[in-house]
């Protein structure tokens, strides 16, 4: 007897939490709504927890039907959520980090008047995010993305005040709508050629089929639609504008939905998904190139900014991009590792910044911080665990994960030393824009005001600490540097699961179906067939060689920020001097945001003003809806005439009705 495990209780304890607080939250105390949130998702942990215990005692995949859905014509969704060691990986973290997260809020957030509000928004999008990684099929984890979409459109604008936090919401929203439309189009082709969404039947469906190594064709298709989905929920070129300036949420939004879950959606969603990329060698393709470019593209922006925050964004921008190279080169459960590792280790840098934030009064440049390594130990000391783990330096939980990507760009049929060395160039960058934050904000003088007060233009909430009447840098409370703590400890144990290990548990996940040691389900030679980009493995570097390389790499990158940033710290100014436009361009995000106004958003801006839309609003729209008033009128009018209140016209009207269906009915029998 299968056991059933009750899946459909984790999602709905956080939805549960976001009920309770978002209709009656108003009326509780702080430390009531705190119970609530906590209480509902440490629940949904507690409970992810026994579904670990019970693991190696069920028959995978595991799938739990709640209720039928739709059934139509022979296509039929349920609500069923299903769980392998994919999401199982997921579930873990998203209700661990997310349970740390909500007990770091409740201190960050303790001054905020929409307290109640926040902690709904934040429970609300764990039900979306739980229900998006524990579906059964597409359909259902097309409600998750959305909803996930919406949580982080609540969350984002949650200063909606702040015309910079209502803007920040929107865009995020209207971007992700483009790369959802992406996705949609996806599930109708699936519905279309395949009559279901549900996993197993599509990818069964789709298992004997032929790899298309010929060009293009519908599971390229297919693929190439789901990461357009990705690119907007996983903030890859060229929908990731969206993700910088989401820093105008509050720091825990950043650390929650930026860093450790809603962004690892999209790689998610395409490692579900490896059985069509997997047939599409064009679509895995594509998600190289993509990756690699996003992930050098965002690591130079992250050289020149100066806000704490928007340091991380472009980083974790620039980290996502790692995890689709990961995919696209075919080593879908290193992408995972590195999304979990990923989730530790800028989760903490995320809440560190914050509490750096919340040190010093809410202030977010770098160039006024300094010298708060003995001011804010517990912050300075993990926040070191992550900068080093997202450096990549042994034995932290970055080296592990991000080597054995570099190593799979390199090795895998599907990967290339092109790609293999501009992730190790990006390795640089990492390393070098890290440590540049990490001199900037810890290390030399201080370099912003001694007393600082509770600064509510910045929105950051966590400043009420402030009130407690004590000026000056000072340490935050112990709720809030405990979840530091945790995850400075998984930033450095993190990885010790070694690559082989965990390639080794998600393998009757990825290995279920096509192989991608170069030959498909059919047996053709995917790799060399396909395109010559694979070719030049024969000679294959050891793993223990290129390990060392990236190790020396994230050490030079430590060493040149030391140089520019500690040791000769003028030097910055003259090299962003000698570099005049390029330094510039590139300190203005390559002026892509600006682009996309000129070429997109002001022209339909303007467009809807112009006299071409206002004649079509009044001509065609206008006149349309007032034509078919007019009539609807005229019909009307008519019919009301028949409303005589004369019986005899009734019974003549009823005559003329029943003769009409007599003969129609006559005419029936007579054909």
């Amino acid at each position: 007897m299968t056991q059933n495990l009750h899946l459909w209780m984790i999602p709905l304890l956080p939805l549960v939490g976001a009920a309770i607080n978002g209709f009656f939250g108003k009326k509780y105390s702080k430390s009531a709504v705190v119970a609530v949130a906590l209480s509902f998702c440490g629940a949904a942990f507690a409970l992810a927890l026994y579904v670990l215990s019970q693991f190696s005692s069920l028959t995978l995949p595991h799938s739990e039907v709640l209720a039928p859905w739709i059934r139509i014509a022979g296509f039929q969704v349920d609500f069923a959520f299903y769980l392998d060691q994919l999401s199982l990986i997921m579930l873990l973290v998203v209700t661990g980090v997310g349970f740390l997260i909500h007990i770091y809020s409740a201190g960050y957030m303790w001054e905020d008047p929409g307290f109640y509000r926040f902690f709904s928004y934040l429970n609300l999008f764990m039900f979306f995010m739980l229900t998006l990684v524990l579906a059964s099929n597409y359909l259902l984890m097309f409600i998750g993305w959305e909803g996930v979409g919406l949580a982080s459109y609540l969350l984002i604008g949650f200063f909606f005040t702040k015309d910079s936090a209502a803007s920040a919401g929107k865009k995020a929203f209207i971007v992700n709508r483009i790369g959802d439309f992406g996705f949609l189009i996806a599930l109708f082709l699936l519905i279309q050629h395949f009559g279901s969404l549900d996993f197993s039947k599509v990818f069964s469906a789709v298992d004997p089929l032929p790899v298309e190594i010929a060009g293009p064709g519908l599971l390229t298709a297919i693929g190439l639609l789901l990461m357009v989905g990705a690119c907007g929920k996983s903030a890859q070129i060229p929908l990731y504008v969206w993700l910088p300036d989401a820093m105008e949420g509050p720091t825990p939004v950043s650390a929650l939905i930026h860093a450790a879950t809603m962004v690892t959606a999209g790689v998610y969603m395409v490692s579900r998904s490896h059985v069509i990329f997997q047939h599409a060698p064009t679509a895995l393709l594509v998600v190289t190139i993509i990756g690699t470019l996003t992930a050098l593209f965002a690591a130079t922006i992250g050289i020149t900014q100066t806000d704490i925050k928007k340091v991380l964004a472009y980083s974790t921008v620039s980290q996502l991009g790692y995890m689709f190279i990961a995919c696209g080169v075919g080593a879908f459960s290193m992408g995972v590792f590195h999304l979990m590792t990923h989730a530790f280790f800028k989760g903490l840098l995320f809440l560190a910044a914050g509490s750096v934030i919340h040190a010093v009064g809410g202030e977010q440049d770098m160039r006024k911080m300094g010298g708060l390594r003995t001011k804010i130990p517990w912050t300075f000391w993990t926040m070191s665990a992550g900068t080093f783990a997202i450096a990549g330096f042994w034995p932290l939980a970055g080296f592990f994960s991000k080597d054995a990507i570099l190593f799979k760009a390199l090795t895998s049929p599907y990967g290339s030393w092109v790609f293999w060395a501009i992730g190790l160039f990006t390795a640089f960058l990492t390393s070098f824009y890290m440590f540049r934050q990490w001199f900037m904000t810890f290390f030399g003088e201080y370099r912003g005001e001694e007393s600082h007060g509770h600064d509510a233009a910045h929105g950051h909430a966590a400043h009420g600490h402030d009130s407690h009447g004590h000026g000056g840098v000072h340490e935050s409370p112990a709720v809030m540097l405990v979840p530091l703590v945790i995850l400075a400890v998984l930033s450095v144990v993190g990885g010790w699961v070694g690559s082989e290990r965990f390639e080794h548990f998600l393998a009757p996940v990825f290995e279920s179906h096509a192989t991608l040691e170069g030959h498909a389900v059919t047996g053709e030679t995917v790799a060399l067939e396909h395109s010559g980009h694979a070719s030049g493995h024969a000679e294959e570097p050891s793993e223990t060689f290129l390990a060392g390389v990236s190790l020396a790499v994230a050490a030079l990158g430590f060493l040149l920020a030391w140089l520019l940033y500690y040791r000769r710290p003028q030097l910055p100014q003259q090299i962003a001097a000698s570099l005049g436009g390029f330094y510039r361009a590139v300190l203005n995000k390559y002026y892509v945001d600006e682009i996309y106004a000129v070429l997109l958003v002001t022209p339909l801006i303007e467009g809807s003003k112009g006299i071409l839309w206002r004649g079509i609003d009044q001509t065609v729209i206008d006149g349309a809806l007032n034509g078919s008033a007019t009539g609807a009128k005229s019909v009307s009018d008519s019919i009301r005439h028949m409303q005589s209140g004369n019986l005899r016209s009734y019974a003549g009207w009823i005559a003329i009705g029943a003769a009409l269906v007599i003969a129609y009915m006559i005419w029936i029998g007579v054909r």
